[in-house]
């Protein structure tokens, strides 16, 4: 027998319609609510993580190139399995 992971419990507030979506995509993923709202924190801790690291690299080295900004997002398009995308603002 598996040990249950260990969870903190919260209350929160959403509007109507945000919780109607939540739960949408939820069960379209074969989620739970939380399972999905974990799931979307956790991917935006990582890109909050991943954009301070890219600050503290430019306050040290200077800004990305144009040229190395576009290598890095087709890295990352290839990464995440996407073709390149059209018409992104540059970051």
């Amino acid at each position: 027998m598996s040990a249950m992971p260990i969870r903190a419990k919260r209350s929160v507030s959403f509007p109507p319609a945000v919780a109607r979506r939540i739960e949408e995509e939820a069960a379209r993923d074969g989620k739970t609510f939380s399972g999905w709202l974990t799931e979307a924190a956790e991917r935006q801790l990582k890109l909050d993580a991943g954009r301070r690291a890219l600050a503290d690299w430019e306050r040290e080295n200077g800004p990305l190139t144009a040229e190395e900004r576009a290598e890095a997002r087709g890295k990352i398009d290839a990464a995440f399995g996407r073709s390149a995308r059209r018409g992104r603002r540059s970051a």
